[in-house]
């Protein structure tokens, strides 16, 4: 049995050795991850130990009673998922504040593309810019290596899923803001919007992560989200104090509360969707 040091620097375990396998062979651990067998002190790296890193061993799926798509199961715990992600932004914290300036930037520039008349830009990059930065990311939640350039991952990997997913998630906000203000009666669509804009909350992520194709990302993230989607509604609402509260701060807090967020959001997707195809 061996107790492992997750991404998030939280200890995992005890498990068996099939089980520790099965988290590299789905990414969620690596060569580099430390880990200690039961009744030892001392920890070590997963390459080092070769019942772990296949050298002697073929892998095993996990015993029955193990979780075999993520260390924690049952329900959504939405405070674990942001005591997470803060340690993950302490750990990582020029990079992250980098991502969130990243972020003001771009939503910047949508908001002076708006003003001028543009319309179809940022509807178009907007999903492969949010899938990459959600890439970035998970490879720092899962304790792999990550790089400037996987930051932009989305324009190189599922770009054309990326994009209608954006499209898509845009059609709905719009569907919700702007479309009762012309049509009131369309008032009533505002409630199943609500419940497709957090049913879907996970798309990004299965496109860029998983390379599923645009309809499958959402209708995945749907399957994924509904037996917890007031759980996930919780977690997306606990985010805006911290939006408002970075806003206050000078606009510059926004660089830590986007982090902070998306952070959040990704491990209560490898909470829920852990398990890979």
């Amino acid at each position: 049995m061996y107790t492992i040091i997750g991404g998030d620097g939280k200890e995992y375990g005890p498990v068996s050795a099939g089980q520790v396998r099965a988290w590299v062979a789905a990414g969620r651990a690596n060569q580099q991850t430390r880990v200690k067998a039961a009744g030892q002190d001392v920890w070590s790296t997963i390459g080092e130990i070769p019942e772990l890193n296949g050298a002697t061993a073929p892998a095993e799926p996990p015993v029955a009673g193990e979780a075999a798509t993520a260390p924690r199961s049952g329900p959504l715990d939405i405070l674990s998922c942001y005591e997470r992600s803060w340690a993950l932004v302490r750990a990582n914290f020029w990079p992250m504040a980098g991502i969130g300036c990243l972020m003001i930037l771009f939503y910047a520039a949508s908001v002076l593309l708006e003003f001028a008349g543009v319309h179809y830009v940022t509807p178009i990059l907007a999903g492969p810019f949010v899938g990459g930065i959600y890439y970035y990311t998970l490879l720092l939640i899962r304790g792999q290596p990550a790089t400037v350039g996987d930051i932009f991952a989305g324009f190189s990997r599922s770009f054309m899923s990326l994009a209608l997913v954006g499209i898509a998630n845009g059609l709905i906000a719009s569907t919700m803001v702007y479309l009762p203000s012309v049509l009131p009666w369309t008032a009533i669509l505002v409630i199943p919007g609500i419940y497709l804009t957090i049913a879907y909350s996970f798309s990004y992520m299965l496109a860029v992560d998983r390379g599923l194709r645009f309809w499958d990302a959402l209708e995945t993230s749907r399957r994924a989200v509904s037996p917890q989607w007031w759980r996930v509604l919780g977690l997306m609402l606990l985010g805006l104090p911290f939006i408002l509260l970075g806003a206050i701060v000078l606009v510059i807090g926004l660089a830590v509360a986007f982090p902070l967020i998306i952070g959040a959001t990704l491990y209560a997707y490898e909470d829920l969707c852990g398990r890979r195809p």
